[in-house]
């Protein structure tokens, strides 16, 4: 086709697309850059809050991060207590030695900080995966980059928007919530560019291990775009959340910036620039919109959260006795439509026993490069659920579903 193509033609009548080279990036395919004027007069949220950075990076993931507690703390006791090289042999680590990964730094790290149940830390692994790990300030230890003065602000109190930097658009959800510490890929596998943003930054004492500690906190906010907001509308700012008329706090303006990144409209209207950069949010039009939104972004952040009763009213079911064991892939032939008609289908976990009544858009639902519905079965194949494992899962659906409703709410408010 290229040959007969170059044969047929001549640079006199080839009908050429000029590309517009703009900085910074200048792209070699056609885009559209209709928005950009408009897109570039919101405020930026890296510019909003200041501090932030990538997840962990533990470089040891099949052994640094376990999927509960118990699992976990027999890790750390094996680490402590057996030699070197048994420790090799055991966890199959000497092929896979590195720089920055070594048996002798996890080894090192432990026996220094000890087995000490402050270190053992909630790990927001992937969408609705909670995991645990060894979180300690060593870098080149158990962990290979922990991340620490970053991640220690979620150690305690405090939420943390995930978003990425540039987008790989499996999807156009390149966002999440976490109350913990959060993994380096927790919205896509192949992508290192997802970052959290604490809504909180606490002030140590000391320079100490202080993940126990609850010392002062400071909203990590751009004190100059919050002035911005509050003028606008009258309203008061407060460090903390108040219920005093005309006041709002940093977690309003996280629901609002969370409502807003979940805008069908948003995502489709300025997909080009979330392909590039940290997303820009529109200041709030007025005072009942802002309201709204909040609203609206903090039922998302609740329920993405697994915290709002909601996710507890069970849409699906697992009606099968068996040693819930999951044999199977989990590819689209473990998935079986029963109900066209509501769209509503089963995921067989093993020859026998399955989970009942997924709603399609909740199988299918994207976040970051992750099917949450899928992938969280997907990785725990040979494992068996226990009873906790099956309500969490069940709870992943119903979030999955909620977060589906939602955004159509959202996408009802005019956000500009």
């Amino acid at each position: 086709m290229k040959y007969d193509f170059l044969i047929e033609n001549n640079l006199n009548n080839i009908n050429f697309e000029e590309l517009p080279n703009i900085s910074p990036n200048y792209f070699f395919v056609p885009k559209d850059f209709s928005s950009q004027k408009e897109y570039d007069a919101f405020f930026k949220i890296d510019d909003l809050l200041n501090l932030n950075g990538v997840g962990i990076c533990s470089k040891r993931d099949d052994t640094a991060v376990c999927f509960n507690k118990n699992e976990l703390v027999k890790v750390l006791s094996d680490f402590k207590n057996l030699s070197e090289s048994d420790l090799k042999i055991l966890y199959k680590t000497e092929i896979t030695e590195s720089r920055d990964k070594k048996t002798s730094y996890a080894k090192e790290n432990i026996i220094k900080f000890g087995v000490d149940e402050k270190y053992l830390q909630k790990l927001n692994y992937r969408p609705f995966d909670i995991r645990r790990t060894y979180f300690t300030n060593q870098s080149r230890g158990f962990l290979a980059y922990p991340v620490y003065a970053l991640m220690q602000n979620l150690t305690k109190s405090n939420y943390g928007l995930i978003v990425s930097k540039k987008s790989r658009q499996l999807s156009l959800g390149y966002m999440f919530i976490t109350n913990s510490i959060v993994d380096l890929h927790i919205l896509d596998s192949a992508a290192d560019s997802t970052y959290v943003f604490p809504l909180y930054i606490y002030t140590e004492t000391n320079r100490q291990q202080t993940i126990n500690q609850t010392n002062e906190r400071t909203p990590n906010l751009n004190t100059e775009i919050v002035k911005q907001i509050a003028d606008k509308f009258g309203l008061t700012f407060t460090n903390e959340k108040e219920t005093t008329k005309n006041t709002f706090a940093p977690v309003d303006i996280l629901d609002y910036i969370y409502a807003v990144l979940h805008s069908p409209t948003y995502r489709e209207k300025y997909k080009e620039f979330l392909k590039i950069d940290f997303p820009r949010v529109p200041y709030p039009k007025d005072p009942a919109t802002f309201w709204k939104l909040v609203k609206l972004g903090g039922e998302l952040r609740h329920i993405h959260l697994l915290e709002s009763p909601k996710v507890e009213k069970y849409i699906t079911s697992y009606p099968v006795d068996g040693d819930s064991v999951i044999t199977r892939r989990i590819t689209k032939q473990d998935w079986e439509m029963t109900n066209p008609a509501q769209q509503l289908g089963r995921i067989w976990i093993n020859d026998i026993q399955y989970f009942d009544r997924i709603p399609l858009v909740a199988w299918e639902f994207y976040i970051g490069g992750y099917q949450p519905a899928q992938k969280w079965l997907k990785d725990r194949r040979g494992r068996k659920l226990s009873f906790e494992d099956i309500l969490h899962y069940q709870k992943i659906v119903v979030a999955l579903a909620e977060t589906d409703r939602l955004m159509k709410e959202i996408d009802k408010i005019e956000i500009e």
